[in-house]
């Protein structure tokens, strides 16, 4: 949703009727996730990608019969064969697509308040009914529990409820998924199917150490899609113009600005800084956070000496094993540049669970399971 966050919000505002087409399941090898979604207007205009091609031109017509009035569908592609290659999957996977319209003006708005949120990096979930026995398309908005009101109803006061209360607890994980529910809301029955997306707020990359690598790091950071900051202790390094990309630069004792920020499970850290003054107390910090990963720059020798360090220190082995150190993977990279894709790949293949071989040596599905995509 993000990648088409602008286009959306300007159909909205301009008073445009377009039908949305959102990937809600995936079974397989599938070159999208759920939550990818292709938006078509009243112009035929399309923008976003459900398949990164191989279905588009199909869900083109479908979204183009929804938004003259057809009704909310739910439809499947699967492996492509030689008379239906237009409109099959080359990967092997399937994929099911929800295809909706926002033909009213209150439904424009209803959605782009939602938009709103996602654009003020505000949590937000839609939760919308897919099949069985609740009206497919019917769709409730869920906010935190300390946010105002959900907008909505999928059919039943129970329904809401539970799907509210579910609701909020994938959007604390920033996962999407479907749920199943009884025509009250029911749990263990398998009445009706809703799909839950999340909008959580980007996840965080800090970065420690002013220096070109970090440079590097803070862009790929924001490529990849992280809210990223860099710290530094020094104010000559740490300044805006040395890190445009970056949504921000503090000058602070890195484990002291560690100790006084937020950091959660999708966290990312990286430790770049080449100094024990330094790096022994921020690694203390920063294995007491939840971080998915804490990647720590320096050669074989100096990783020794900051495990030794680290032990002074009071860190057990089992602390010590969370450190991705030396930090990356091994790409023969020799740039700040190519130092930062090692980096960033590293942290892709903690995320999802990756071996970091090439694919072309491996066998079975190239697309690994993980945690579900974020808004």
């Amino acid at each position: 949703m993000r990648d088409i966050l602008p286009d959306l919000r300007a159909r909205c505002a301009d008073g445009i009727p377009f039908a949305l087409a959102t990937v809600v399941a995936v079974h397989g090898s599938a070159p999208r996730d759920p939550g990818a979604v292709l938006a078509v207007d009243a112009a035929g205009t399309v923008v976003g990608s459900v398949s990164g091609g191989c279905v588009e031109s199909d869900v083109y017509e479908v979204a183009r019969e929804v938004l003259a009035g057809a009704g909310p569908r739910v439809v499947s592609y699967g492996i492509s064969d030689d008379e239906a290659f237009g409109t099959g999957l080359t990967c092997g996977g399937t994929i099911d697509i929800l295809v909706r319209a926002y033909a009213t003006a209150a439904e424009r708005e209803d959605l782009a308040a939602v938009l709103d949120l996602i654009a003020a990096d505000r949590p937000v979930a839609e939760a919308t009914v897919l099949s069985g026995a609740a009206e497919t398309g019917a769709r409730l908005v869920v906010r935190p529990a300390d946010a105002p009101g959900s907008p909505g109803t999928l059919g039943s006061e129970g329904l809401d409820a539970a799907v509210t209360d579910d609701a909020r607890g994938l959007l604390a994980q920033g996962h999407t998924a479907i749920q199943w529910y009884g025509a009250r809301g029911q749990r263990r029955m398998q009445e009706v199917a809703v799909f839950v997306r999340t909008y959580a707020p980007p996840p965080r990359m800090l970065v420690f150490g002013a220096i070109d690598h970090a440079a590097a790091t803070a862009r790929i950071g924001s490529f990849l899609g992280y809210r990223v900051t860099v710290c530094d202790a020094r104010p000559a390094f740490a300044t805006r113009e040395r890190f445009p990309t970056a949504d921000e630069v503090v000058r602070a004792w890195p484990h002291t600005y560690l100790e006084s920020t937020e950091v959660d499970a999708r966290t990312a850290i990286c430790v770049l800084t080449h100094d024990p003054r330094f790096d022994v107390p921020l690694l203390v910090a920063a294995l007491r956070t939840p971080a998915a990963y804490i990647g720590v720059m320096g050669s074989r020798r100096t990783h020794h000496d900051r495990l030794t360090r680290l032990r002074a220190a009071g860190v057990d082995e089992t602390h010590l094993a969370r450190l991705a150190s030396p930090v990356g993977l091994d790409l023969g990279a020799r740039t700040p540049e190519e130092t930062a894709v090692s980096i960033a790949a590293e942290i892709i293949q903690h995320r999802w669970g990756g071996t970091g071989r090439p694919l072309g040596e491996l066998t079975g599905a190239i697309h690994h399971g993980g945690p579900a995509a974020q808004g």
